[in-house]
């Protein structure tokens, strides 16, 4: 089972240029979310500061008991095991096969022998499709083979914790559809807690429990998948539905001009909330909830539409 990530006032800036401040969220443990956000307000960042990797100028991130970002080095080597992360690109060895590559955390940072590290190897493969393609080098592939191949690496260690930056990077619709039913059958296989980063909204409308947006150096909004779905928060409504109109421009924030020249403009109404993708066996996932569920105990109607099977899934639909 996963592990719940608390985060509280977290700021980081890379000397006088602020990134984000006063981070406040608590990711659940088990549970799937997205975070979002205009390109260049720091989500990567978030990711990095998350797994140590980067050091916040002040706030906490809590873990098992343990502040990662005040803690010894020894103490976050030991919270790092229960890190598995999905770079990019795959981030992975070009001189070396799939299989290799996926062994390669199993051999440094433990002491299982070769016949244990090929059956923990193969079961990973086995679990992302790759059965047949650990002989293949990494240039060998497809781009989305060499997604899974990382998140076969990523799932080597038995995480808890599982970080995507932008998993569908440089995918098409399709293989990109792939990769979230493979996100999701995977979080009820194993139950970690799952934390992405992407751009695509349409992950964002059926995939995670849970969806945070950072925006203007801070975090606008994180909650319920629902809540942010039915938000008439507007960078919020904005940005989930892919909309011109709104407080975001292309250098993230429009200057008072370009808002003055919107204001007899309304934003177009909510699209309906699509049903959240369920795993591929038909058994639902622990932390997921009834469509509705959520709009109901605050008493908020959804938009029309909403939780049906047939309706379109594009922003704006």
């Amino acid at each position: 089972m996963g592990v719940e990530i608390e985060v509280n006032d977290l700021t980081k800036s890379f000397g006088k240029q602020l990134i984000w401040g006063d981070v406040s969220l608590t990711i659940p443990a088990g549970e799937i979310c997205v975070m979002l956000g205009p390109s260049g307000t720091g989500k990567s960042v978030f990711l990095k500061t998350l797994i140590g990797l980067l050091k916040p100028d002040r706030g906490s991130i809590i873990i098992e008991g343990t502040d990662i970002a005040s803690c010894s080095e020894r103490e976050l080597y030991e919270i790092r095991k229960l890190f598995g992360v999905l770079f990019q690109d795959g981030a992975m060895f070009g001189s070396m096969n799939l299989y290799d590559n996926i062994a390669f955390p199993l051999r440094e940072h433990t002491k299982k022998s070769e016949s244990e590290i090929r059956a923990i190897v193969m079961e990973k493969l086995d679990i992302t499709g790759l059965i047949g393609t650990e002989h293949k080098l990494p240039g060998e592939i497809s781009g989305g083979m060499r997604k899974r191949a990382g998140l076969a690496r990523a799932l080597v260690l038995d995480p808890e914790i599982v970080l995507f930056d932008e998993p569908d990077s440089g995918l098409d619709p399709v293989r990109t559809s792939f990769l979230n039913q493979l996100i999701v059958d995977l979080n009820a296989q194993i139950d970690a807690t799952f934390l992405i980063v992407t751009h695509d909204i349409n992950t964002a409308r059926t995939v995670p429990d849970n969806i945070g947006l950072l925006y203007h150096k801070h975090l606008a909004m994180f909650g319920p998948r629902e809540m942010l779905l039915s938000s008439e928060e507007p960078v919020v409504r904005q940005f989930l539905n892919a909309q011109k109109i709104g407080p975001i421009g292309m250098s993230e924030e429009k200057d008072a001009d370009e808002l003055a020249a919107e204001s007899d403009q309304e934003l177009p109404p909510l699209p309906p909330i699509p049903m959240q993708l369920e795993p591929s066996n038909g058994i639902a996932r622990r932390s997921q909830r009834e469509p509705g569920a959520w709009c109901r105990e605050q008493g908020i109607t959804p938009p029309p539409g909403s939780f049906e099977d047939n309706i379109s899934m594009a922003p704006g639909a």
